[in-house]
Parts: C-alpha cells; sequence; structure tokens
C-alpha cells in the first residue's frame, strides 16, 4: 500500500492531461478547482500507484523527480515507446545496482523514473 502521494507541479493541466491519462493510462480519481478558471488540482491513479499534479505555484516546484516500483519495467517500456506523447529519456538498464529502471519526463521536465527490483539471490 502506497503511503506517500507524490505531487508534481503542471503548467497546462490539458497536455498533462494528455500524458498522464491518455499517454501513461493513469486514471482521473478527481480533481478540484475553487472557481472555473481557476488552477487545477488533480489525483490521478494507475495500478496503485497515486500521485497529484498541481498548478498551483505555491504547492511545489517543477522538475520533480518520483520512483515508481513495477512488477516488470519492460513491460511499462514496451506499452509507452510507440506513443508519441511520451518522451523516455533512457529505456530499461541496471545502472543501479538491484534495479533495472526507465526514465520519462513530463511535458513540464517532472521525471518518472519507472523501477523494477532485481532479485539477486544466486
Amino acid at each position: 500500500m502506497q503511503t506517500v502521494i507524490p505531487a508534481f507541479r503542471i503548467t497546462d493541466y490539458e497536455k498533462s492531461k494528455a500524458f498522464y491519462v491518455e499517454g501513461m493510462g493513469f486514471q482521473i480519481d478527481w480533481e478540484h478547482r475553487f472557481e472555473p478558471h481557476f488552477p487545477v488540482f488533480v489525483q490521478i491513479t494507475k495500478d496503485e500507484m497515486t500521485i497529484y499534479l498541481t498548478e498551483h505555484t505555491g504547492d511545489c516546484q517543477v522538475g520533480g523527480l518520483v520512483h515508481f516500483f513495477v512488477p516488470n519495467v519492460d513491460s511499462w517500456y514496451n506499452e509507452l515507446k510507440s506513443n508519441k506523447n511520451i518522451h523516455i529519456i533512457e529505456p530499461p538498464n541496471e545502472d543501479l545496482e538491484g534495479l533495472r529502471m526507465m526514465k520519462v519526463v513530463d511535458p513540464d521536465g517532472n521525471q518518472l523514473r519507472i523501477c523494477t527490483r532485481l532479485d539477486n539471490s544466486d
């Protein structure tokens, strides 16, 4: 169970929604605006991984980083690599000991590192 929900600062909700929902396959759980045309605060989830996206300038800065641990990073890579809206910085690799990881960047420069723990019990 995820006990912390990271937040990414976004600057254009429509671009971010296209990236996360249409591109990455997240679902929108809810979105909130204090008034129409005010900045949005939204919760999205995929495979029990939840993040907040916020247009509110005081919440956080753009350029964040989050690590998602998934059962198979290569499956994610195969799903995402043909999507033109997804910018994969690094395909799956084992540069960090004990992890197989790929890097994806959203329209605001926030990094998502999709990771699978390697079984090194040889």
